[in-house]
């Protein structure tokens, strides 16, 4: 009874003094009163201190409050999520081909149909879709369908494997429905969001959670390292699929789940809008490839003995391994042994972050970094350029009786071994187109691969490689470079 009796009377206090102040104006110093803790208090504040800048987040308090819906949200976003249809025509071999019984029961080999289902967000009204590559990826026919039940046969515009990105383009006399793009650089942990997207298949589908972490590395789906992971249920289906803020805004497109089961248990992934909205302006551009800024710096993780040995308090940042004499960060002054901290005065918590803030900034433009140098911490500005040619990035291709004929090859640049995805520093000569059905085809040779020595002879040029391959000989016996591991052939054509 105590305890109601004084609720009771703090209530009423709160009620006479919230009435009062609409007749007076509130004082400006002195101790605060019972209405202003009582405000604070409702209005998720700790009380005694100035606001906080920002936007304005708090927890719901009231019935009315616990009862509001997500509807209205939904509404203005959900018809620019759609769904996406890749087939590709596979040929399969029948276990019964040749026999002359059951051939004609079970029929030849021939061609089928594999087919795969993800969603898409619509971000243009022109009709620009954005994906996920895994789901377009090798497709021959790619269907767009709409919430309102129109299906569109669609264009891949650009598709990028290491970032997991592909951007569509369908037509119609009539602009599509879209939701615009959001600044997921914003994003705090615990916001609210939704995914929207088409989970096995069995129509569109939201739900509703929070951002758990952000800047999440090591995924495994991409060589992305820079993801959104939230527990809103994301789904096989939902891949391509939106996740929405409270704004109504694109902040990340579903990508993966964790999982033992296949199914969700609240820890899933999506790429932040910021890499999607330049993937999408690249895509938008013509571009054929999506294409980093160069800086002429190659960088590795900075190791707690690292951070030690250079009087860091805890490893963070990207240290510079080696400099590009001619490139724009020799002639902004960084140094190998500098380490990176922030870019544009966003921090820099490791190695990942770097590439994903550099991916994200248009060519042409600049960077603040804020660099650690000899123990100093100095801000730097470095230009951001095009990864130059090279002097003989002119395509040769091998003929003659040997397992590289049919192979277009190229000497490595910057920018090549860029459009290869393949470190900017690389160096050697890259397999850069397969004809197919060529021996270089049927020997499995890959787009990418490094030839690294022929017969004994180490291979610098495109035309020594063309020389070696032209050789009047039986035997073979290579060395190729792929993803980083080496691999060795001896054959006999």
């Amino acid at each position: 009874m105590r305890a109601k009796r004084y609720l009771s009377l703090a209530l009423c206090a709160w009620m006479a003094l919230a009435g009062g102040a609409t007749a007076q104006e509130a004082p400006t110093t002195g101790d605060p009163g019972l209405s202003d803790v009582l405000t604070d208090l409702l209005n998720g504040g700790k009380g005694g201190g100035a606001a906080t800048p920002g936007p304005d987040r708090r927890v719901p308090f009231g019935r009315e409050e616990m009862q509001l819906s997500f509807a209205p949200l939904v509404k203005d976003t959900a018809a620019a999520v759609v769904n996406v249809y890749a087939s590709k025509q596979v040929k399969v071999r029948s276990p019964f081909e040749g026999d002359p019984f059951f051939e004609q029961f079970f029929g030849r080999s021939g061609p089928r149909n594999r087919s795969s289902l993800g969603s898409g967000v619509l971000v243009d009204p022109s009709g620009i879709v954005v994906t996920n590559n895994h789901v377009v990826q090798d497709a021959d026919q790619v269907k767009v369908a709409l919430s309102d039940g129109r299906e569109f046969t669609s264009k891949v515009l650009l598709k990028d494997e290491t970032l997991d990105l592909a951007v569509l383009k369908i037509d119609s006399d009539k602009p599509f429905p879209t939701v615009a793009i959001g600044d997921s650089d914003a994003l705090q942990v615990g916001d609210l969001v939704l995914a929207i997207g088409n989970p096995f298949g069995v129509g569109q589908t939201t739900t509703s959670g929070i951002v758990s972490a952000l800047a999440r590395t090591h995924i495994g789906v991409s060589d992305s390292g820079f993801f959104i992971q939230t527990d809103a249920a994301i789904n096989p289906g939902n891949s391509g699929g939106a996740l929405i803020n409270m704004g109504g805004q694109l902040i990340g497109i579903n990508t993966a789940i964790f999982s033992r089961t296949g199914g969700s248990i609240g820890i899933g992934f999506a790429i932040p809008s910021n890499m999607v909205r330049a993937f999408t302006e690249a895509a938008k551009g013509g571009a054929d490839f999506f294409e980093r800024p160069f800086i002429g710096a190659t960088f590795e993780p900075v190791t707690p003995q690292i951070a030690e040995s250079l009087g860091m308090d805890h490893p963070s940042g990207a240290l510079i391994s080696s400099v590009d004499e001619n490139g724009p960060a020799a002639r902004a002054g960084l140094k190998p042994g500098d380490v990176v901290l922030a870019f544009n005065g966003a921090a820099i918590e490791h190695m990942e972050a770097l590439d994903y803030r550099l991916a994200t900034q248009p060519v042409g433009g600049k960077a603040t970094l804020s660099v650690l140098t000899k123990g100093e911490e100095k801000s730097i500005e470095v230009a951001l350029e095009r990864a130059p040619e090279g002097t003989s990035s002119n395509e040769v291709l091998l003929r003659g009786r040997s397992p590289f004929a049919g192979a277009k090859v190229a000497e490595l640049s910057p920018r090549l071994a860029q459009r290869l995805r393949v470190a900017t520093d690389t160096k050697g000569v890259a397999i850069v187109g397969i004809d197919g059905g060529s021996p270089a085809a049927g020997f499995g040779f890959q787009l990418g691969d490094i030839v690294r020595e022929v017969n004994g002879e180490t291979v610098d040029t495109a035309a020594k490689l063309k020389q070696l391959a032209e050789e009047d000989t039986r035997w073979w016996r290579f060395t190729v470079e792929r993803d980083g591991r080496i691999m060795r052939q001896m054959l006999r054509y």
